[in-house]
């Protein structure tokens, strides 16, 4: 067979059938082959850092290596942001470029590949001939799994023709769970962990896979449960789950934070919002559990560290409490969770004319959501507020795209999510701007993928971060604003159905329209620049 079927049915042996992708001459008998010989899904979107996008948030959710595929040179330059998230957020996918022919060093879309990827932090995999094409693409998922990136796996175009017998390869990725760690370093972190008064348990997403055993140590000790932003919902049934640790906590949650005196963080890499520039940690002993020695000590340097598996360590430090018959510390017993954990509530009262409130707006689409739905969320100045106002089923139901600081990714990774979560409502919050650089540019593929879909577009005609810089400064705010079309109206004319609110009388239509979705909805939020919650980071 030629290269490119065997580059295909390569995917097929390695379980890969769903890609996304844009094609061009580098890549597109591949794809061809993988959907009319293979019977692949293959999803084809309008831009190609979008295929980066929707095939991390589907590897993400449907627990396997993502692919995406795009042809080469401007093609690729258009994933570097997208490689940069998912490179941030450790996520493994491998993304199938094609290359400029080596005996063409003057087509117009030749660059040098790997110096481009290198920047994102993504890892770069040649493929070196025609007849190690299968062990070439089976060597880069390989590599996305042990090294949780992505990886681009760089497809020469004059490759593609040439006739090679298929092999085939798959290498197993092993897995097993880290080691519990023993020695002066455990009986350090144990000691901590027993003479603490006022505990907290803190886990990241890295310790998703370890729920059960945190709770139990955590009701071992009587001390109460928080995440990170990433690990939203991870402890929605818990009675002291105290929500998101760090800057995003309400100020009664924050001043209990602030009171104790030892931090068990597990699978984090306490990152400076977490811990509030290390603010949150004054006065405490901390200790992290990490599975990855690099992720220890990255953002914060804590008082002991152990490099082991999250449910493993935890249940090896309630075997020792209870051997040395440690008591609970009675912490929980002076929290009220009520207190700790309610958001102010919305002034529908409180917004100018034409406009909604946003905090009403968003205590109100959290009563009306579909409680299955899968949360997902743009980067910018209104998600601040989403993340704190808005829940997720669970740590595994929730993305927020705030790996690289970028605004414009969230509705992508929202349709990746989608085809990975079949038979439930994603949820999607945006800003204007960031429907704009991206999402407008993907609505349409969710329409014509047929996506359970519902977008809320927080529009406040204008970059919001930067117009309130330029108000706490008395400066003109005026080329922070934009006149920017009906965004309601273009999810209609794009085959969806959009809805535009402007008061609170018609945020009820509005919630009435997600009751009898049968296409994607777009909710477009009209929203006062002067009156917007101020960023929580």
């Amino acid at each position: 067979m030629y290269v490119y079927q065997s580059i295909a049915r390569s995917l097929f042996d390695l379980g890969q059938d769903t890609m996304f992708g844009l094609m061009g001459d580098a890549n597109l008998f591949m794809v061809d082959d993988y959907v009319r010989s293979g019977g692949g899904t293959f999803v084809p979107v309008a831009y190609e850092g979008s295929a980066v996008l929707m095939a991390l948030a589907y590897g993400r959710v449907a627990g396997k290596v993502g692919v995406a595929t795009v042809t080469h040179g401007p093609a690729l330059t258009n994933c570097i942001t997208a490689l940069t998230e998912g490179a941030r957020g450790h996520v493994p996918m491998v993304l199938l470029a094609g290359d400029t022919a080596v005996s063409n060093p003057h087509n117009l879309q030749n660059i040098d590949q790997r110096e481009t990827v290198k920047i994102t932090g993504a890892g770069f995999e040649q493929m070196r001939s025609p007849e190690t094409a299968t062990y070439d693409v089976a060597h880069a998922f390989y590599r996305a799994q042990v090294e949780k990136r992505p990886i681009v796996l760089n497809m020469p175009a004059d490759f593609m023709w040439q006739e090679v017998e298929h092999v085939k390869h798959v290498f197993p990725a092993f897995a097993a769970p880290s080691f519990v760690p023993e020695g002066d370093d455990l009986d350090q972190a144990v000691g901590m962990i027993a003479s603490a008064k006022r505990p907290i348990i803190l886990a990241g997403i890295g310790a998703k896979d370890a729920v059960p055993q945190l709770k139990r140590l955590a009701d071992r000790l009587e001390a109460p449960l928080a995440t990170t932003l990433k690990a939203k919902g991870m402890f929605n049934d818990h009675p002291y789950n105290m929500d998101i640790f760090g800057t995003l906590s309400t100020p009664a949650a924050y001043d209990a934070m602030a009171k104790a005196d030892c931090v068990v963080a597990f699978g984090a890499s306490l990152h400076h919002f977490t811990t509030d520039k290390g603010a949150l940690m004054k006065g405490k002993r901390v200790v992290q559990i990490n599975n990855t020695a690099t992720e220890v000590s990255k953002n914060y340097h804590p008082d002991a560290a152990l490099i082991a598996d999250a449910g493993l360590t935890a249940d090896n430090i309630v075997w020792w409490l209870d051997e040395a018959e440690i008591p609970g510390t009675g912490f929980t017993a002076e929290l009220d969770m009520e207190v700790l954990t309610a958001h102010p509530k919305g002034d529908p009262a409180k917004a100018a004319p034409g406009c909604v409130n946003f905090e009403y707006a968003l205590d109100r689409l959290e009563e009306a959501l579909p409680k299955d739905r899968f949360l997902t969320t743009d980067g910018g100045r209104f998600m601040t507020e989403v993340w704190c106002r808005m829940s997720a089923p669970n740590a595994e139901s929730f993305i927020a795209t705030a790996n690289f600081g970028s605004i414009g990714l969230g509705l992508q990774v929202a349709i990746g999510a989608g085809f990975a979560v079949k038979g439930r409502p994603v949820v999607c919050f945006t800003g204007d701007g960031g429907f704009m650089m991206g999402g407008i540019n993907e609505f349409n593929t969710a329409v014509r993928t047929n996506q359970d879909l519902i977008v809320i577009v927080a529009n406040d005609s204008a970059y919001g971060a930067e117009h309130i810089q330029f108000l706490d400064r008395k400066m003109d705010p005026a080329l922070s604003t934009f006149d920017w079309p009906s965004f309601a109206e273009v999810a209609t004319s794009l085959g969806g159905r959009g809805v535009q609110v402007n008061s609170a009388e018609d945020l009820e239509a509005a919630i009435e329209a997600i009751e009898t979705r049968d296409r994607p909805l777009l909710i477009e939020l009209s929203l006062d620049p002067n009156d917007v919650p101020r960023m929580r980071i």
